[in-house]
């Protein structure tokens, strides 16, 4: 008899493993849902899946009366437009300074102490002192995301630079290479995928920092 460990599902049924969680959780919401409406037929905290696609038709499908928009896609391509400026500065800045601080000890000890300082502010914490600086408008919203995200991958990014084996930086400088060749032909090319990754991880973040932002300057 094999062992647990040892035996895998078939296609179908791992689909059917994949699913029972999502009915599970569909099925305890109905349930939840019915009990509040019951007690009280305007409740907005369990709502039915019939409230659910009377808003969705509304906003998606229905042009806005006061401004002509569809209001669900304007907003989601507001937020998605953010979200994309936010995490690609963050990632310019964490590449930049991550490479040079895993790479170039002098900048490490002048800049890995105050990134490690910044990353220990919680991002939510300075939420009102970016809206009296830079106003309730777009660049507060993109600061707080840089600002969330930027120190945790200058972070990845300088420890997957110290990573890379001395001796491949040796061999550069053997082969004549200056700091920058190292940084661009040796460095970049083992960061990057790491740098993929990183950001993938933090888009939760990102994410939750756009939302709690657009909820207080809405």
């Amino acid at each position: 008899m094999k062992k647990l460990i040892n035996q895998h599902p078939t296609k179908p049924f791992r689909w059917l493993l994949g699913v029972i969680p999502f009915l599970i959780l569909l099925l305890f919401y109905v349930g939840a849902s019915n009990a509040r409406l019951a007690e009280n037929p305007n409740d907005k905290l369990l709502p039915a899946f019939s409230s659910f696609t009377d808003a969705m038709q509304r906003m998606a499908f229905e042009p806005s009366k006061r401004s002509g928009e569809y209001v669900f896609w304007q907003d989601t391509a507001s937020s998605l437009e953010r979200l994309g400026i936010g995490v690609g500065i963050s990632a310019l800045i964490a590449l930049t300074i991550g490479v040079m601080n895993g790479v170039i000890p002098f900048v490490r000890a002048n800049l890995s102490p105050l990134v490690t300082a910044i990353s220990l502010v919680p991002p939510m914490a300075i939420l009102p002192v970016l809206f009296i600086v830079f106003g309730l408008g777009e660049l507060s919203k993109i600061v707080l995301i840089a600002i969330g995200i930027t120190p945790f991958l200058i972070r990845d990014m300088q420890q997957r630079a110290l990573e890379i084996p001395a001796e491949q930086i040796i061999k550069a400088q053997t082969l004549g290479a200056n700091t920058w060749q190292i940084i661009v032909r040796v460095v970049l090319p083992q960061v990057m995928p790491r740098l993929i990754a990183s950001v993938r991880l933090s888009l939760g973040s990102a994410w939750l920092f756009l939302i709690a932002a657009e909820a207080i300057a809405a």
